[in-house]
C-alpha cells in the first residue's frame, strides 16, 4: 500500500508548519515530486551518501531530513563533485527529499520540546516566543446525506484541531433555498425553479495557513456545483511558537552532575561546560543545534544554565562573564532526539495506509572524540 508524497508532507506540516521557518531557511521539498507514490519513508537528521544508500537498500521512496539538503542557492550542479553526485543519485533513483528545519525547531512538539522533556524539565515554557497561530472558522452548507463526506474531507485536510482533540466540528439542520439559472448544472432541482432543500450547517476551526488545502478538499467532496460557505477571522488565541525552551529541574543539582546527566541522557561521548562545576543549577534553558544566539534570552529569563550545541569561543566567554553556565552537547546530540518523535507521529497517521516509517541508523555526526 502507498500514498502520494503530498499526503506525507501534509502530515509533516501539521507537526511542523512551514510558516514557522526562519526567513533565511530553506524548508520543504528539496528534490523530487509531490505526486510520487510512497510506501516507505526514512527519517534522518542529515542527507548524506550513506543515508541515501540506506534509503535505497530498504526500498524507501522518500527521505525526510531535519537539515536541508540544499541550504544555499546553487550556482551550478556538477555531477563530478560529491554534492552533485549525491543529487544525481537521488534523482536517478526517483527519491523525494523533504526537509523540516527551523520550523521543526519551533514546533510545539518539536526539537526543543523533546530536548527539554528528555532532560527531565518541568513547567516548560518557550524561551523565545515569536509567532502565534492565526485561526479562522469555516462554515459550509451541505445537502443532508453528504455531511459526513465533507466533514471527513476538511478534517483530513487540517481542520478541526483543538488542543489534543481532532475532528472537532458542529452542525445544525436548516433549509437552504436557491434557484438554478440558465447555464447551471444543478445537483438538485431544475433550471428556473426555486428549490427548498434540507441542509446541514457544518462549522469547524482551522489554522489560517491550512485554509487553501481545506477549501480545496471541501470543494472536491461537496456535491454542489456552487458551494455556499463562509470564512470568519477569529480572535481566539492560537498556538504560540518559538525557539528554545525553559524549565526547572525536580531538585537542585550541581552543574557537574547535571552535565553528566545531559551526557548520559543524550548518549553523547563528551560535553563542553562553561562555569563552576560545583555551582548549583535548577532553572534550565535548552536550544537544540546552534543556540548560543539565545544567551541573552536565557540570562534574562533567569536560567542557571543553557544546554545547546556549536558554542563558539567568544560566545562561551560572553556567557562566563554573564555568569550563565553553558553545556555544549553538540549540534547532532541536541537535535537527533527529534527523529523518534517525528517518526512516531507519521506512523500513527500513515499506518492505516500501510506506509512504513523508519528512523535512519546512520550516524551522521562528523566528529570523533578522542
Amino acid at each position: 500500500m502507498s500514498v502520494k508524497c503530498q499526503t506525507v508532507i501534509n502530515y509533516i506540516e501539521q507537526f511542523a508548519p512551514k510558516h514557522l521557518a526562519e526567513e533565511w531557511d530553506n524548508v520543504g521539498v528539496q528534490v523530487g515530486t509531490t505526486t510520487r507514490e510512497v510506501s516507505k519513508v526514512l527519517v534522518t537528521l542529515d542527507v548524506t551518501a550513506d543515508v541515501v544508500n540506506e534509503a535505497l537498500s530498504m526500498g524507501a521512496e522518500m527521505i525526510v531530513s531535519h537539515h536541508p539538503l540544499i541550504f544555499k542557492p546553487l550556482r551550478n550542479l556538477r555531477f563530478d563533485t560529491s554534492f552533485g553526485a549525491l543529487i544525481e543519485k537521488i534523482v536517478l533513483n526517483g527519491l523525494v527529499v523533504y526537509s523540516a528545519h527551523t520550523n521543526l525547531d519551533s514546533a510545539v512538539e518539536g526539537v526543543n520540546a523533546v530536548l527539554a522533556e528528555k532532560l527531565g524539565l518541568q513547567n516548560i515554557e518557550i524561551l523565545s516566543p515569536d509567532k502565534e497561530e492565526e485561526l479562522v472558522k469555516l462554515v459550509v452548507f451541505i445537502p443532508a446525506g453528504h455531511e459526513d463526506a465533507v466533514r471527513e474531507a476538511v478534517t483530513k485536510a487540517g481542520a478541526g484541531w483543538i488542543g489534543n482533540y481532532s475532528d472537532c466540528t458542529f452542525q445544525v439542520d436548516g433549509i437552504g433555498t436557491f434557484k438554478p439559472l440558465a447555464g447551471s448544472d444543478p445537483f438538485i432541482g431544475a433550471v428556473g425553479q426555486l428549490e427548498k432543500v434540507e441542509e446541514k450547517r457544518l462549522e469547524t476551526i482551522l489554522p489560517k495557513q491550512n485554509l487553501n488545502s481545506v477549501l480545496k478538499a471541501m470543494l472536491k467532496a461537496h456535491p454542489y456545483e456552487e458551494v455556499a460557505y463562509d470564512v470568519y477571522p477569529l480572535f481566539n488565541r492560537g498556538k504560540v511558537f518559538g525557539l528554545g525552551r525553559m524549565g526547572v529541574l525536580n531538585e537542585e543539582t550541581t552543574l557537574g552532575r547535571f552535565a553528566d546527566r545531559v551526557k548520559k541522557t543524550l548518549n553523547v561521548q563528551t560535553v563542553k561546560v562553561v562555569g563552576d562545576l560545583a555551582k548549583t543549577v535548577k532553572r534550565v534553558a535548552v536550544c537544540g543545534g546552534s543556540g548560543a544566539s539565545l544567551l541573552h534570552k536565557a540570562f534574562f529569563a533567569g536560567a542557571d544554565v543553557l544546554v545547546t550545541g556549536d558554542v563558539k569561543y567568544h560566545e562561551a566567554l560572553e556567557a562566563k562573564e554573564m555568569d550563565l553556565h553553558l553545556i555544549d552537547a553538540g549540534h547532532n546530540g541536541t537535535e537527533i532526539v527529534i527523529l523518534d518523535q517525528l517518526a512516531a507521529f507519521l506512523k500513527e497517521r500513515l499506518v492505516k495506509d500501510g506506509v512504513e516509517i523508519y528512523v535512519s541508523q546512520v550516524n551522521t555526526d562528523p566528529f570523533t572524540f578522542l
